[in-house]
């Protein structure tokens, strides 16, 4: 695919600030469902969210992008695009990744805040922990699938993204192009 030029970006499709939530995914689908031309250019800015609500509106991109193959959907992150911004940046191919001078990539492991009380009798106590530590599997397992999408293709190994994500990594834009995380920066 060819690297697209600034001015393609002049009038981004979809325009999504703020954090990334069921308000945003609404927005998302209304705009996306609008748009129209052969490049769609959804435009991102978030301090990040939900990262469920980031991966439908990833897999709402993988699936446009399957039913029209000719329409080359591309992703703009403006400014800071933390978290559950780069899980949804990570559904586009790494060559429909751009971002704008400045922009900021904070990546981290995913995050969860719970209490697991143990009570009764010690059969019935295996049960709870045994389905807190099914859910801390597979948050992982989905975790890792997002980070092996948003390496493939760039200088960064899954290893080391997952070495540097339980600390925040923050990457800032021309990095991120050195990396080979994204396309470009415009």
């Amino acid at each position: 695919m060819n690297r697209l030029e600034p001015a393609q970006f002049a009038a981004p499709a979809v325009l999504l600030s703020g954090p990334v939530d069921q308000a945003m995914y609404t927005n998302f689908r209304q705009q996306l469902d609008n748009a129209t031309g052969e490049l769609c250019v959804v435009e991102l800015s978030t301090l990040g969210g939900d990262p469920e609500v980031a991966r439908m509106m990833g897999e709402d991109v993988r699936f446009q992008s399957a039913l029209r193959p000719e329409r080359r959907i591309v992703f703009l992150g403006k400014a800071v695009i933390y978290s559950a911004g780069v899980t949804f940046m990570s559904f586009f191919a790494r060559e429909n990744r751009y971002l704008a001078r400045g922009a900021r990539l904070m990546i981290h492991e995913r995050l969860m805040s719970s209490t697991l009380n143990i009570n009764g009798p010690l059969t019935s106590c295996i049960a709870g922990v045994q389905a807190m530590l099914n859910q801390l599997e597979t948050s992982i397992v989905i975790q890792n699938e997002g980070f092996a999408n948003l390496v493939n293709g760039s200088n960064v190994s899954l290893d080391e993204l997952k070495a540097k994500a339980p600390f925040n990594w923050y990457v800032e834009a021309q990095e991120a192009q050195a990396l080979g995380l994204v396309e470009a920066v415009i």
